[in-house]
């Protein structure tokens, strides 16, 4: 370490649990993080070669190193969570979430108001939610209207203003969806009995009040007031409607959380599921971008903190993929099958759309940051130095020996570049060699691009196991070009991907989008060079078939290559169609010459 002061303030730090703070030089606050032990932790960044970029950025602007001591590392995680919140460290990742998610407020007072709001006010009031859109608050709402009789107005209902007569009733009380407990036609005690029920539906417990309705539809019917208990079933018939489109779960699992995440290069997304009575009550992603490289676990062990926090979670228990410690007040479940295996899938899928989702909108509003983003993955998937902005992939084809050409296809920044592809036809090698045909291709293609001064690919795919890498990096090698271009070959029946001098191959994720470019690749040069080969050997054999024809001569055999293309077209053709081309003459030669044929046959 260079900096005396830096190492004088290392020497100096507890072996405690705690948050230490980065600043630089200019006094900005650089960097939160916590730790078990604060020393060993704090001297881990200087001790080493940091392997990623930013890292060794962070650590060259590290001018001051200020810590707070905990009692525990649950702590510290707590008070890492506030500093990151209050402080937005440049090299941490954020936090805050930039969006207002709608909520069901139940206001505070007296006759309570329910209405949805986007502004979360400390007064008291209960919030749920969030929701992701107004459109499911909306759904919500229309259940509760039609469950129950709860008022839409503004009045300041207190028993004085009741009692003096301030208020008069109002339209929605003359259409019966208010009970006018403006004019005391409604107790405050009966108001509220029925909000206490609409915040158990909220919670996700329908239990309490289908049983009551049914209570009061069994009395109506006994009293032989049918109208009032069919009004009664009505409302039981949309709570149970209701009840079914929610997700429901095993009923004997109730109030948990469920955390999940789901990560690329550059962005984390943190699922969450509110678990109670056997259904999901509440599902929120929450974003987070990476700054330093961090791993899944610290970045869920964040969120989780952080979500808990905003939505004043109280559970005992909650479920993740992978264990993570937050004392002894939580219990944390790695469910390894069963229902519960089953949530924490749902609640990984959930993150899996939501992140395709951002990507595919990402893709239309900023394709050059999509672009960024797929470069940078390929980069680290297949350990390259640079990102592969252009690829170039080959492929041989040849059926039976014959006709044996070659296709390379070129993609810049993920996309093909058309006007760059090359077909090749095979001059030095004799009969079907295809280590020798990819031997002559690669060194064709990038003798030329050297010749011409043409910028090289950072990646060349070669499809195809050992044997075609071994002899396209024959003539890598020969060209000098050996470190210059990375090289790996793809054998097709288990996406191997093989490269120089390793004799294991590497394995990629069936759904990576490192793999689907790759595969995009070698397919694309796979129907380049097989279009390519049924042009040659269809011209070939209509050659060697007309040249059989009787007073048919080159010229003519040149024309009618050009234009029917095969010998099968040419049979099928009818003698005016081939008169057009040569003349009613040659026609009939033609016609008569594979009516013969075909009566032989």
């Amino acid at each position: 370490m260079s900096n005396p002061s830096l190492e004088l303030q290392i020497q100096t730090l507890p072996d405690n649990p705690g948050v230490y703070q980065y600043y630089d030089k200019e006094g900005k606050i650089l960097y939160v993080g916590k730790a078990k032990n604060l020393k060993k932790r704090v001297a881990s960044y200087f001790n080493k070669t940091q392997e990623y970029g930013k890292t060794r950025m962070l650590v060259k602007k590290i001018a001051t190193i200020k810590h707070i001591v905990v009692f525990n590392e649950q702590d510290a995680l707590l008070l890492e969570n506030n500093l990151i919140k209050t402080l937005q460290p440049k090299y941490n990742i954020n936090l805050k979430d930039d969006k207002s998610y709608p909520w069901i407020c139940i206001k505070k007072e007296s006759f309570s108001r329910i209405f949805p709001t986007r502004r979360m006010v400390k007064d008291g009031s209960e919030y749920f939610g969030p929701y992701s859109n107004f459109k499911i608050i909306s759904t919500i709402l229309d259940l509760i209207k039609d469950l129950y009789q709860i008022r839409t107005c503004n009045y300041d209902l207190t028993q004085n203003n009741i009692e003096s007569g301030k208020f008069k009733v109002c339209l929605e009380y003359h259409i019966g969806n208010c009970k006018g407990g403006c004019e005391g036609y409604e107790t405050l005690e009966n108001y509220q009995k029925n909000v206490d029920a609409i915040r158990e539906i909220l919670k996700g417990n329908f239990k309490e009040s289908l049983k009551d309705f049914k209570i009061k539809m069994n009395y109506f019917a006994s009293e032989m007031q049918f109208e009032e208990a069919q009004k009664i079933k009505n409302k039981i018939e949309n709570l149970q409607n209701y009840q079914s489109r929610s997700t429901v779960l095993n009923p004997k699992i109730s109030n948990i959380d469920v955390f999940s995440i789901v990560s690329d290069e550059a962005v984390a997304y943190v699922n969450f599921l509110q678990i109670a009575h056997g259904a999901i009550i509440r599902s929120y992603t929450l974003e987070l971008k990476k700054k330093l490289e961090e791993t899944d676990e610290e970045l869920l062990e964040l969120a989780v903190v952080e979500l808990r926090e905003r939505f004043n979670l109280l559970t005992r228990e909650i479920v993740l993929p992978f264990p993570l410690d937050f004392g002894d007040k939580i219990k944390v479940t790695v469910p390894q099958l069963g229902d519960k295996k089953q949530i924490l899938e749902l609640s990984i899928r959930n993150a899996k759309y939501y992140r395709i989702d951002q990507l595919k909108q990402i893709q239309i509003v900023d394709p050059e940051r999509h672009t960024n983003r797929i470069m940078a993955q390929m980069q680290k998937d297949l350990r390259l130095t640079v990102e592969p902005r252009h690829i170039e992939c080959f492929d041989n084809s040849n059926i039976q020996g014959t006709n044996p050409v070659a296709a390379c296809v070129v993609f810049k920044d993920g996309k093909p570049a058309k006007k760059d592809y090359r077909h090749f036809n095979i001059k030095t090698v004799v009969g079907p060699d295809d280590f020798a045909s990819m031997e002559e291709v690669v060194y064709r293609r990038y003798k030329r691009m050297l010749d011409e001064n043409q910028s090289l690919p950072q990646l060349i795919i070669i499809d195809g196991g050992k044997g075609q890498l071994s002899s396209a990096l024959k003539s890598i090698d020969d060209l000098g070009l050996r470190g210059k271009i990375a090289i790996i070959g793809i054998a097709k029946r288990l996406e191997e991907l093989y490269y120089p001098g390793d004799s294991a191959p590497l394995y990629l994720d069936k759904k990576s989008e490192t793999l689907k470019v790759i595969q995009m690749l070698r397919n694309e040069a796979h129907r380049f060079g097989i279009t390519h080969h049924r042009d040659k050997r269809s011209k070939a054999a209509l050659n060697s078939s007309v040249e059989e024809i009787p007073g048919i001569g080159e010229k003519t055999m040149l024309t009618l290559i050009k234009q029917f293309k095969s010998v099968k077209r040419l049979k099928l053709a009818t003698e005016k169609e081939i008169s057009d081309v040569v003349g009613v003459s040659k026609a009939k030669k033609i016609t008569d010459f594979y009516h013969k044929i075909n009566t032989i046959n």
